[in-house]
């Protein structure tokens, strides 16, 4: 899979660019606010649907046009996949929607509208970026939101169970908060007999994103760990430890753990999905006082975790920074295996100002690995970083004020 043209019209700094892109590596150089990072955002965008920078798709529009009485940004793709062809089209645009303005999202992939959901999986790529250290650092729902988004992109059963539970979980805590309030109101406990229905769907749905992510991060760790060896000089050994968000071994964290290789008490990887659903419906039940008392849904996959463990010790408590980059790389290029392995060919890679941010051993490594996948973009404000990259025909591309100078 590779992109042989894009075009952005008002995203960012980029006012209009019509770009075709060859096969193998594209350095992307230049000062730093002139549009390098603008332009993997832009790929990444039409990917997954969502900026890797900001929860707003209004920042996204050029702040020229914003002040137009109608402000829109448009970024068209055309990708060369294993099936042929395609054309992704994105379009936001400020609308009037009832009696008010909002910014609207509209996905047409060969010309077709389609929904969001239907945009994942049309373009997949492997992002790297400093930021993601907080995928060690940050909080579980950093690891959660990586967790989705990759299994979006390669199993829309999966992205389908994610749209639905989300859903479910609010009409549940909507249910759980009436009764709340209708407990505080009159003194006593209400009937719990409605929580029943949504218990199901919750569950289903829920036991599709577990199931799926275990399988995930089972897989991801054999791959990670033979990288992280390279890496580290074969001193360190690097585990991942999935811990879905509700009890099922009674451990007192009130979660189950387990990792590839080390099941420990938890059977659960070895379950089928349908009993995963009947002990997240048990679970539910169990937690019924709490949920009321608290108006909300305690357990479940929105409180799943995923740790990563050097030797043993939790690298988000215990880790160096040094330690943190090292295993964000074996996860990404775990990720880009991976990928290729469950679609039939490689995602697109991106890297945004990494090289700056690994060693000279790391970065060579990572360099090594990158040589043989179709398409990578990489993003510096020091090229002297990647010379070596210019000697097996990397294109150069300078990037000045949303513009591309080719410098080949």
């Amino acid at each position: 899979m590779h992109i042989t043209h894009l075009s952005l019209t008002n995203f960012r700094n980029y006012a209009r660019l019509e770009q075709s892109f060859p096969d193998g590596v594209i350095i992307l150089y230049g000062n730093n606010a002139q549009g390098k990072t603008s332009l993997l955002e832009s790929i990444y965008y039409m990917a997954t649907s969502r900026s890797p920078y900001t929860q707003s798709d209004r920042q996204l529009i050029s702040w020229l046009v914003l002040g137009d009485p109608l402000p829109f940004a448009r970024l068209v793709a055309e990708i060369s996949t294993a099936e042929g062809l395609k054309r992704v089209e994105v379009t936001l645009a400020k609308k009037l929607v009832g009696k008010s303005y909002r910014f609207v999202k509209e996905i047409r992939v060969n010309g077709l509208p389609r929904k969001v959901m239907d945009l994942l999986g049309q373009i997949r790529v492997v992002l790297f970026l400093p930021q993601d250290m907080a995928l060690v650092e940050g909080s579980p729902s950093e690891r959660r939101r990586y967790l989705n988004i990759t299994l979006c992109q390669t199993n829309p059963d999966y992205c389908r169970a994610l749209n639905q539970y989300e859903k479910v979980l609010k009409q549940r805590n909507a249910l759980l908060k009436q009764l709340q309030e209708n407990d505080q109101r009159r003194g006593r406990r209400s009937d719990t007999s409605q929580l029943a229905f949504w218990d199901e769907k919750l569950a289903a749905h829920g036991a599709c994103l577990i199931a799926g992510r275990f399988r995930l991060v089972k897989e991801l760790e054999t791959r990670a760990q033979a990288i992280h060896r390279d890496l580290s000089g074969q001193d360190e050994n690097l585990r991942m430890r999935y811990e879905p968000g509700f009890d099922v071994t009674d451990q007192p964290s009130g979660q189950m753990g387990f990792s590839t290789g080390d099941l420990g008490a938890s059977a659960l990887p070895q379950l089928p999905q349908e009993e995963i659903t009947s002990l997240f419906i048990d679970s539910l039940r169990k937690n019924y006082a709490l949920d009321i008392s608290r108006g909300i849904t305690t357990i479940g996959p929105q409180r799943d975790e995923l740790r990563f463990l050097i030797n043993g010790y939790d690298l988000g408590i215990y880790g160096s920074r040094g330690q943190g980059r090292t295993t964000v790389l074996a996860l990404k290029l775990a990720e880009l295996t991976w990928m290729e392995e469950q679609t039939g060919e490689p995602p697109i890679l991106l890297l945004d100002e990494v090289a700056a941010e690994l060693d000279p051993h790391r970065r060579g490594y990572l360099l090594e690995r990158i040589d043989n996948v179709r398409q990578v973009l990489m993003t510096t404000a020091e090229p002297a970083l990647l010379e070596d990259m210019l000697h097996v025909g990397a294109t150069r591309w300078r990037v000045k004020a949303g513009a591309i100078e080719h410098t080949d």
